[in-house]
């Protein structure tokens, strides 16, 4: 009897030993009993992540945009964040949906919690939530080994950056997200997070919604040394132009309008610490341009 109660003790331990539990990025655990090997990416930036964290191989399923790396590219579409086909997503089997909360549609977000599928809410607040992220998607995976990697490596970028623009002179400047409508992200987004790394000075930062419609108007008063403009194409000006009209605007005078690569800053996974560094380029630049408005 003992030596029964003995072995049964061992497969139970053995058993609890073979769980994986994580956190996800809103506190929630999340418990999978093997590594994952077929999992749906709900965002763009997810896919990036998984790919970052060494399980590329795994994703059975994505949605519109998750165009990197290049291998994302071929990858099944389950439809957009918004909207998904939830009968595909059923016979695609998957054992582990990573989600972006804050983008998808809280009616979709019930359906897939229905399907009592394990569920990790991807939404990173602070740039060194993305380190942290890769490396618990990483266990999940069973990939930690790439994944601790990555993460160390973007820690590494982030410390670098951190430490080279530290007491740098404040900059005061606008941040566009797109022009049409003319809309911009407010102080509790991870891209203002960005924004203080580099020294920059969101000038809507105190605005309750995270990512308001402001007016030309708005912008004008509150009268920005520099404006970045996001563009997820290259042969696009990212609305940037849209300011050149108004030359007594200090961004204008001074020659502070920049575009950088929406999809390097307005997606939060591991490129936005590259994009970061871009940003943080810019800013320098206009503080360049106090000594030399030229």
């Amino acid at each position: 009897m003992k030596t029964a109660i003995a072995s049964l003790a061992c497969i139970l331990a053995f058993d609890a030993g073979a769980a994986i539990t994580v956190r996800d990025d809103d506190g929630n655990p999340v418990t999978l009993q093997k590594p994952a090997r077929r999992i749906i990416a709900m965002a763009p930036h997810v896919t990036e992540m998984l790919f970052a964290a060494g399980g590329g191989q795994h994703i059975i399923g994505t949605v519109s945009y998750s165009d990197f790396p290049e291998a994302a590219k071929r990858l099944p579409h389950i439809g957009s964040n918004q909207q998904i086909d939830m009968e595909r997503v059923i016979a695609m089997r998957p054992d582990l949906i990573v989600v972006w909360r804050h983008g998808s549609s809280g009616r979709q977000m019930e359906q897939l919690r229905a399907l009592g599928i394990p569920m990790f809410h991807s939404e990173p607040r602070k740039l060194d939530d993305i380190p942290g992220s890769l490396g618990r998607l990483g266990k999940l995976m069973g990939t930690e080994n790439v994944a601790n990697g990555a993460a160390a490596a973007l820690r590494q970028s982030l410390a670098q950056l951190a430490g080279r623009y530290a007491n740098r002179a404040p900059v005061r400047m606008f941040y566009q997200v797109w022009d049409k409508p003319l809309y911009t992200l407010n102080g509790a987004h991870i891209v203002s997070d960005a924004v203080r790394l580099c020294g920059g000075e969101n000038i809507f930062g105190k605005m309750k919604v995270t990512a308001p419609v402001v007016s030309i108007e708005a912008v004008l008063e509150q009268d920005p040394e520099a404006i970045i403009s996001t563009a997820e194409r290259s042969e696009t000006d990212g609305g940037v132009n849209l300011w050149k009209p108004f030359g007594s605007m200090a961004a204008v005078r001074r020659d502070n309008l920049f575009r950088i690569d929406g999809n390097l800053l307005n997606r939060s996974g591991p490129r936005m610490i590259e994009g970061t560094a871009v940003l943080c380029e810019k800013l320098e630049l206009a503080r360049q341009h106090r000594k030399d408005p030229s």
